[in-house]
């Protein structure tokens, strides 16, 4: 692996959009991130990166694993799943902020090569369009309530609004971040304080609850795996946590402490509270249908905060315009995120397939336009199906990536150091490919 592959020389030659010289819109999508652009502090970066925790896919996926498999074997999955992933953001964290690179810039330096990341590129934009479809449908929703829009036309409403927001990148995320982060953190924790409060007895009936499995009561092997599966799409999610953390200023002996609260908070530290969250979501959906709801309504983040909110308030308008700002606060929250990470993805993938670059901005526009698609196809209603499927692939490519830092780097059979620059990879490394491949086909 340490021999220097033969450089293939090709005439073609990336072409540039104007907007790519200037980085307030471009973020350096194509490039590692230098010293110069790392100008926020550790704190302003970690809360951004943390804002992206807002997203109520993860009260849905709580919900939607308890229903099918019953509440005992979906906390077990939480727990399980939620170690491995912070264990396996951990490494990828340190390495994307200690050398500035993003995602991709990291995989094609962890075995994949130059062309081979690409494909991975590809996994993970298609993770966030994914989310971002998810996350606005949630929002929809919620517009629908409080306003009446119609589902068609407020998936495209609330997909169009985040455009605005993620053109100016970071510079511009960080500050809706910390705009909202106050007011999203007391609306989110309200109905939990109000419902232990006023049914401190909650917590016990749901954990006898079997959902629609006939042994859900019990812990079940192939339960646990089915709602284990489903919780691992959640893998991914730390790659939009780096492409936050790869603006952390560099570590000096005076700042180490910051820089590693920072890092270990807004990089793997985010499945603390996403973990917290899926357990939220199988309350609130358990007592959805204790009130006589079906479990479609159930599994429905806004019929959830409208139940968790009837605990905080007793006029039916309060309670609506309650959930309706929260929902609408915390899908903005993500999906500036998801729109932001996709646009880099994207950046990447079809920078190497087309040999041109027509700017940041352009994918960002492109990912939502993927995203209102998925959704006026009903993206929602499978949930489980689409994360099931996504999961497989997400954990091949995060596992062969995490291979080459714990493994191949320690013991001196690939670079030390991220080596991401084209004439020092070969076009598709096998290593990292490879072993992506296998491991998505067993």
């Amino acid at each position: 692996m340490n021999s220097t592959p033969i450089q293939r020389i090709v005439k073609s030659r990336r072409d540039y959009n104007t907007w790519v010289a200037n980085e307030t819109l471009e973020d350096y999508a194509l490039r590692y991130t230098p010293q110069s652009f790392r100008k926020w502090s550790e704190f302003r970066i970690a809360n951004t990166a943390l804002g992206a925790v807002a997203f109520l896919a993860l009260e849905a996926i709580g919900a939607a694993i308890t229903i099918s498999y019953g509440f005992y074997n979906a906390l077990w999955a939480i727990l399980c799943v939620s170690v491995l992933i912070f264990l396996t953001g951990l490494p990828i964290s340190y390495y994307t902020a200690k050398y500035g690179v993003d995602m991709d810039l990291l995989t094609r330096g962890a075995g994949f090569g130059y062309i081979g990341s690409t494909i991975t590129s590809l996994i993970y934009a298609s993770f966030t369009f994914i989310f971002f479809a998810l996350e606005s449908s949630i929002m929809a929703q919620a517009v629908e309530m409080a306003v009446g829009l119609p589902l068609a036309w407020g998936y495209v409403l609330c997909s169009l609004v985040i455009i605005p927001l993620v053109i100016h990148g970071v510079t511009m995320i960080g500050r809706v971040q910390a705009w909202t982060q106050g007011i999203w953190l007391v609306l989110m924790l309200l109905p939990f304080a109000a419902v232990l409060y006023q049914d401190p007895q909650a917590p016990a009936r749901l954990m006898q609850f079997t959902g629609n499995a006939s042994d859900g009561g019990q812990f079940h092997w192939v339960l646990f795996g089915s709602a284990a599966t489903v919780v691992f799409s959640l893998v991914a999610q730390i790659g939009e946590q780096v492409d936050f953390l790869r603006f952390l200023p560099e570590k000096t002996r005076e700042n180490r402490t910051r820089w590693w609260t920072a890092l270990l908070l807004a990089g793997p530290g985010w499945i603390l509270p996403g973990a917290a969250k899926m357990l939220g979501g199988a309350l609130l959906a358990f007592l959805v249908i204790e009130q006589g709801m079906s479990t479609e309504a159930a599994e429905s983040p806004t019929q959830m905060y409208l139940v968790g909110f009837a605990h905080v308030f007793t006029d039916p308008r309060w309670i609506a315009g309650a959930v309706a700002v929260f929902v609408i606060i915390s899908q903005i929250k993500i999906n500036v995120t998801n729109a932001y990470a996709g646009s880099l993805a994207w950046s990447n993938f079809f920078a190497r397939l087309t040999h041109s670059h027509p700017g940041r901005v352009v994918w960002v526009v492109f990912n939502v336009l993927i995203a209102i698609v998925l959704m006026e196809i009903g993206v929602f209603s499978a949930l489980k199906e689409v994360l099931t499927l996504y999961s497989m692939v997400a954990i091949s490519w995060i596992g062969a990536v995490l291979a080459d830092l714990l493994i191949n780097k320690p013991l001196g059979l690939s670079p030390k150091h991220i080596e991401f620059k084209r004439a020092h990879l070969y076009d598709i490394n096998p290593v990292g490919v490879g072993a992506m491949l296998i491991a998505t086909l067993l």
